[in-house]
């Protein structure tokens, strides 16, 4: 009897084309389900026979309470070799192995940099006008040639951001908790002397850190009245790294000119949410990730996961 696995969240459609499927036929259906379950009780009916579930970086959370209603789960898998949605320990009680899988950097790194342009260039407002054959030019754009560009953390996206802003000719400053001036010095920029030095001197600040409670709420209504009045932020990071209320007075109030933002709390983003609304906003659907390159990793390594599962050898474990 072949066992059923379940892809998750598949929002583009495209799983099945991104990896060859056909490798486990003989042993696994798949379903693939393409909506986001909006709540705990439809996921596990839909899931309830599922021995083997691929989901999608943290489109959807599997805690101690969901594992305990999947009696038939043998095999999780997430892409991506970090994810917080998923609570390992429980996983461990219920005797579940956790599989990741490899994830590029760049696409993030792509996306940070499309936030920025998108603000300074005004891309969005100018490219409606030119389609409703409104005003030829109407904004002024901001440079980034000679601005400076600080960096909340510098580990492997931070460290090519930088690189890039050097490019476009900005000065570059970064900090973090435990950032050393060995370390900034490689990658030859500034390492700010605090947080608030960092905001306080910096054109556009970037956010380049994991979650953790060290982390959570790192920039509150303090450290945004911090920054200048013409500064940008970009999260491409994790939403709760900044206080979401604190974040939405900044914009209502012009305490800073603009952000980029790529995360939510509570994804997808509820309907007439404020962050769809503000002028001031370039907002995108949690897109860092989304290319075609990370999705046939994703996908193909899922494909090996499973493989290396059915033959009493998992690989790439989380647990």
């Amino acid at each position: 009897m072949k066992l059923k696995c379940a892809i998750l969240d598949d929002y583009q459609n495209v799983a099945l084309q991104m990896a060859n499927w056909s490798a486990i036929k003989e042993q696994v259906d798949i379903k693939v389900f393409r909506e986001h379950f909006e709540n705990e009780a439809d996921l596990v009916y839909a899931l309830s026979e599922c021995d083997i579930i691929v989901i999608m970086r943290e489109r959807t959370s599997f805690g101690a309470s969901v594992f305990s209603k999947l009696p038939q789960l043998k095999l999780l898998i997430t892409s991506g070799m970090r994810n917080a949605s998923i609570d390992l320990a429980a996983a461990n009680v219920q005797g579940i192995t956790v599989c990741g899988t490899g994830s590029s950097s760049e696409p993030p790194l792509e996306l940070t940099w499309a936030l920025i342009l998108g603000l300074c260039r005004h891309v969005v407002k100018e490219n409606i006008s030119l389609r409703s054959n409104g005003p030829w030019q109407s904004t002024l754009g901001v440079d980034l040639y000679g601005k400076k560009l600080g960096l909340i953390g510098l580990g492997k996206i931070g460290s090519k951001m930088a690189r890039v802003g050097k490019a476009f000719g900005m000065e570059v400053m970064a900090w973090s908790q435990n950032l050393t001036e060995e370390k900034c010095k490689k990658e030859e920029i500034q390492l700010a002397s605090s947080l608030e030095d960092l905001l306080s001197k910096s054109d556009f600040v970037s956010i380049h850190l994991v979650l953790s409670d060290r982390t959570r709420h790192l920039l509150g209504a303090r450290e945004l009245q911090t920054m200048k009045n013409n500064a940008y932020l970009i999260n491409t990071s994790r939403a709760a790294i900044v206080d979401q209320k604190a974040l939405v007075t900044a914009l209502e109030n012009k305490w800073i000119a603009g952000a980029g933002l790529d995360v939510y709390e509570h994804e997808p983003l509820t309907e007439n949410h404020v962050l769809r609304q503000l002028d001031n906003v370039l907002a995108l659907p949690h897109l860092g990730y989304v290319s075609e390159n990370n999705y046939r990793t994703y996908f193909s390594e899922a494909v090996e996961n499973i493989q290396a599962y059915l033959n009493g050898q998992p690989i790439r474990k989380l647990n």
